[in-house]
C-alpha cells in the first residue's frame, strides 16, 4: 500500500472522507480476506486512461461517499508506482485515492485496498440501490446482457447465457447489447474500453444480429472460443472472424459494409443510448424485464432468473444447466 494511503489511515480524523466512510472499514476487512484467498480477480484486457481512472473514482465518490447536495472535484491524476494516484478535492481538503490501471482495485482512505466492483456494489446496497426489486412477470421476458466484446467478464457472461438461449429458444427475447461511446458517424469515432478492434467487433456482431439473426448465437459461441484470444492481433482477429462467418454461410463483406456504415453506427448509437437510459456502466450487466440482475454468472443462475420472469414458466425451465462458477465477480467499466 502506498505510504500516502497509510498516512491517510493514521490521520483519519482529519480526513473528511473517513467520517463519511467509517462503516466501510468493516467491508475492507472482508475484501482483504477475499484477496488473500484469491477471491479478488482483476486484470482485464487493456487498461484505463488517466482521464477514465479519474472519472471512475470521482463518480463513485460523488454518488456514494459525500454528503447529499455536495460534490467533490478532481484535482489531478498521475501514474505512481504502478497505480493511478487520483487526487480528490472535497470540503477544502485534498485526498489521494489509488486505482489499479485495470480499474479492478481501489485504495480507499480509511478502508484500505478493496475490489472496486464489490466496493461499489456495497455502496449501492448501503444507499438502497440494490434493495431487492421484484422482476415483473411477462409472457415473453425481455433480457438484455450489456457487454464489451473483449471484456473477459463479459465473455464469461455471454458463454453462460448461450446454453440458456439454446434451451429457451424463442420463448424469451435475449439480446446482447454493447457499451460504447459514439462521437461521430464513422467506426473510428466509436470509443470502447479495449480499443478500435473491440468497437469493430461490437459493430460486426450488431450487423450479424440484423443480417443473420438465426446464426448470431452460433457465431458468438465460436468467436469467443476461437477469436477472443486474438483481440490484440488485428490481422489474426480479422482472419478468424471471417473464417467463422464463412463457415456459417454468412457474407463477410456484407457484414463489414453494414457494420462500418451508417446502419452499424446507428445501431451502436442506439446501444449507447440504451445503456445510458438503464444506467449501465460495467460489462457485464444483465437486465431482465427492466430490472438489473445481481446474482451468480452461471448458466443455471441465468436460466432461473429468466424463468422466474415468465408469467407461466415453460417446461424447459425444469431442465438443469451448468452451475459451475467461474469468475463470479469483476467487471470492465
Amino acid at each position: 500500500m502506498p505510504e500516502e494511503l497509510k498516512q491517510d489511515k493514521k490521520e483519519g480524523k482529519r480526513n473528511p472522507f473517513v467520517i463519511l466512510t467509517v462503516v466501510f472499514a468493516v467491508l475492507a476487512i472482508v475484501f482483504g480476506v477475499m484477496a488473500l484467498r484469491g477471491g479478488i480477480t482483476g486484470k482485464v484486457v487493456g487498461g484505463l486512461t488517466s482521464d477514465e481512472a479519474g472519472q471512475k473514482v470521482l463518480s463513485l465518490i460523488n454518488n456514494y461517499m459525500v454528503e447529499k447536495g455536495t460534490n467533490a472535484s478532481l484535482a489531478g491524476v498521475k501514474l505512481k508506482s504502478g497505480l493511478y494516484e487520483i487526487n480528490i478535492l472535497y470540503a477544502g481538503q485534498q485526498v489521494a485515492f489509488y486505482l489499479s490501471t485495470d480499474g479492478a482495485l481501489l485504495g480507499v482512505p480509511g478502508a484500505g485496498i478493496v475490489n472496486f466492483a464489490d466496493f461499489e456494489a456495497a455502496m449501492k446496497a448501503r444507499a438502497g440501490e440494490n434493495t431487492a426489486t421484484e422482476v415483473p412477470k411477462t409472457e415473453k421476458p425481455q433480457v438484455e446482457l450489456y457487454v464489451m466484446s473483449f471484456c473477459p467478464y463479459g465473455v464469461q457472461a455471454e458463454n453462460a447465457m448461450i446454453p440458456v438461449v439454446n434451451l429457451l429458444g424463442n420463448k424469451t427475447d435475449i439480446k446482447i447489447k454493447f457499451i460504447v461511446n459514439v462521437q461521430g458517424d464513422t467506426i473510428d469515432t466509436v470509443q470502447s474500453l479495449h480499443g478500435l478492434n473491440e468497437a469493430k467487433e461490437d459493430a460486426r456482431q450488431l450487423a450479424i444480429m440484423q443480417l443473420y439473426p438465426d446464426k448470431y448465437w452460433q457465431y458468438l459461441e465460436q468467436f469467443n472460443a476461437q477469436c477472443y484470444s486474438k483481440a490484440s492481433d488485428s490481422a489474426a482477429l480479422e482472419a478468424c472472424w471471417k473464417q467463422i462467418a464463412t463457415t456459417l454461410g454468412m457474407n463477410a463483406s456484407k457484414i463489414e459494409e453494414t457494420a462500418y456504415g451508417s446502419e452499424g453506427i446507428a445501431l451502436l448509437k442506439q446501444n449507447a443510448q440504451d445503456a445510458d437510459e438503464n444506467s449501465v456502466t460495467g460489462s457485464p450487466t444483465l437486465i431482465i424485464n427492466g430490472v438489473k440482475y445481481s446474482g451468480s454468472r452461471t448458466a443455471e443462475a441465468f436460466k432461473q432468473a429468466i424463468c422466474n420472469a415468465f408469467s407461466t414458466a415453460p417446461s424447459e425451465c425444469s431442465q438443469q444447466l451448468s452451475s459451475t462458477t467461474g469468475q463470479t465477480s469483476g467487471n470492465c467499466g
